[in-house]
């Protein structure tokens, strides 16, 4: 393998540990990269050897603990670039605006502009929340097929947050086919009664790698004129994805 090649390969087995919620056997590696087996063992003893993979007991391998401190150096970044949209997000919405990411199964909320409204929504950034209650998590699992979202969901389970949660598997494929169609997601009361949001993906040239949402009061946000915005939030997605290249963002947390 030439050195760029290999380089490919070993992000390659990365994204597919990632893909498959941060662990995977060797066969499920195989048939995420197709890549031989030879090629895998040569590929995971250095990413062994460097601690960005780490093998379980039952010979399963796992994200190993020296992507953390990467992810942390690469939220921190996003974050700061993500700011000058968050705040013409804020602007044209008078709401509170967030960039969520996927970590594994869960949503996390790297950043966030807040409302100047005294009423306003407040996520703790960093919080982790399930995917199936959130608009952000709808933008992010829309990009994904629908086999691959019931292994999700089959994974984290769709409990119940409010009266207006999506809950079964066929009512949530349905849900995210409304989403690539209309271009938006909308999460009505589903995680927090009271709230609604609005979010849109952020494609890298790729694949969807972030979210951005607005959140508010659900009176507020009921009030807005939504294919406007949405309109607005996809053009600012795009220009923001386009700066952030054919590279994963890892981690960091909120509602919406």
């Amino acid at each position: 393998m030439s050195a760029v090649q290999s380089v490919d390969r070993a992000l390659d087995v990365l994204e597919a540990l990632a893909e498959r919620g941060g662990e995977a056997g060797l066969s499920e590696i195989a048939a995420r990269t197709g890549l031989p087996y030879g090629t895998i063992h040569r590929l995971l003893r250095t990413l062994l050897a460097r601690g960005y993979v780490r093998q379980e007991s039952d010979r399963r391998y796992a994200l190993g603990g020296a992507l953390v401190r990467l992810g942390g150096v690469a939220e921190r970044m996003v974050a700061v670039w993500a700011q000058p949209y968050l705040a013409k997000l804020v602007e044209l919405s008078g709401e509170t605006a967030n960039l969520a990411v996927m970590e594994g199964d869960f949503v996390v909320y790297v950043a966030q502009v807040s409302s100047p409204r005294r009423l306003r929504m407040f996520a703790e950034v960093g919080r982790r929340v399930l995917p199936h209650s959130t608009a952000v998590g709808k933008a992010l699992m829309a990009d994904r097929p629908d086999a691959e979202v019931a292994s999700l969901v089959g994974r984290t389970g769709m409990p119940r947050r409010t009266a207006n949660t999506i809950t079964d598997l066929p009512g949530m494929l349905a849900e995210l086919e409304r989403v690539r169609r209309q271009g938006y997601a909308m999460d009505l009361g589903e995680e927090e009664i009271g709230v609604h949001c609005l979010a849109v993906g952020v494609h890298d040239g790729s694949r969807t790698v972030a979210a951005l949402s607005v959140s508010g009061p659900a009176e507020r946000i009921s009030a807005l004129d939504l294919g406007d915005l949405a309109g607005d939030m996809r053009a600012m997605a795009r220009e923001f994805g386009s700066g952030l290249g054919p590279a994963a963002i890892s981690a960091g947390g909120g509602t919406g």
